[in-house]
């Protein structure tokens, strides 16, 4: 395969190092398109020996053991270890409250996105890159290959903040676009004034492995600030006036975290996989440890 310079905005060298040794892992059973790199728990033809099982009619002859039939006179197919592609989709929140930030949570979601998939890419998994302002049948290409890296990193520098769509809409047309198996990951901060109750059911009927990838920067996890402010919403230009006092710092507090732990809970009920992202953490930090450590890589 031929190597590709990334940007080293999204893909630096030392990164490109620690995530060349690691795959994307799925708890599911699926089945890929094409024969890709990777060991699937199903059974199948490949050439690696899994097991043996009794001959039953509409099996493939070719696959009858005719040492162990000229042994016990019974008719046994061999199993085989079966190799298949997986399926990689990101989908990304690219509202206008994603834009904040140093760097913003959008940038650090397309660093992330160009992190794992490239990780994709390079065992031969198919990638899609979306945003939740897309339409129920605005599709972006599949990626498969370490050729179409620069493909990726342009579909994540191209992605703007601005889009409007409610965070449900947007994983509903996501999931009505794509009814394959695999990972999907929605990177996304969960600001939504509807809730994210919604949004994330419809992950609960797919046949994936969907994560919730909560982005939060270090100035909404700890905001320090004092005195009197004038807040505007981003998204919908709604204005408050507030005196930031230490009671009020402490009541925010309590109420992140409740919000965090409620989404924490929500998903880990219906089988969803949750991380709360602090953006000044490092890319390779976050996908080496705790991605590993909730199975999505290894």
């Amino acid at each position: 395969m031929p190597n590709v310079a990334p940007p080293a905005d999204l893909l630096p060298p030392e990164l490109l190092v620690k995530l060349e040794r690691l795959e994307l892992v799925t708890r599911k059973i699926f089945r890929g398109r094409m024969k890709g790199d990777r060991r699937s728990k199903r059974k199948g033809q490949s050439v690696e020996f899994a097991d043996f099982r009794n001959y039953a009619p509409g099996d493939d002859l070719r696959q009858l053991d005719w040492n162990l039939y000229a042994r016990l006179e019974k008719l046994i197919i061999k199993l085989f270890l079966e190799e298949e592609d997986l399926h990689f989709y990101a989908l990304i929140d690219a509202s206008r409250s994603m834009d904040f930030g140093l760097p913003t949570k959008l940038d650090y979601a397309r660093q992330l996105t160009a992190a794992l998939g490239y990780v994709g890419l390079a065992r031969g998994d198919r990638v899609r890159v979306e945003t939740l302002g897309q339409g129920a049948r605005a599709r972006t290409p599949v990626l498969r290959g370490r050729t179409q890296l620069p493909r990726l990193l342009g579909q994540l520098q191209a992605i703007q903040p601005g889009e409007a769509a409610p965070l449900a809409e947007g994983v509903k047309n996501f999931c009505l676009r794509n009814r394959g198996r695999g990972i999907v990951l929605l990177l996304s901060d969960l600001m939504d004034k509807t809730g994210y109750e919604a949004a994330l059911r419809y992950f609960v009927s797919h046949e994936m492995d969907a994560y919730v990838i909560h982005l939060l920067s270090p100035e909404e996890l700890d905001p320090d600030v004092r005195g009197d402010l004038k807040l505007v919403d981003v998204e919908d230009g709604d204005e408050a006036e507030i005196t930031v006092s230490a009671p009020l710092l402490a009541r925010y507090q309590q109420t992140l975290h409740g919000f965090t732990r409620g989404v924490q809970e929500f998903c880990t009920r219906r089988g969803l996989h949750y991380l709360l992202a602090n953006t000044a953490h490092p890319i390779d930090d976050v996908v080496g440890r705790h991605l590993r450590r909730r199975g999505l890589v290894r």
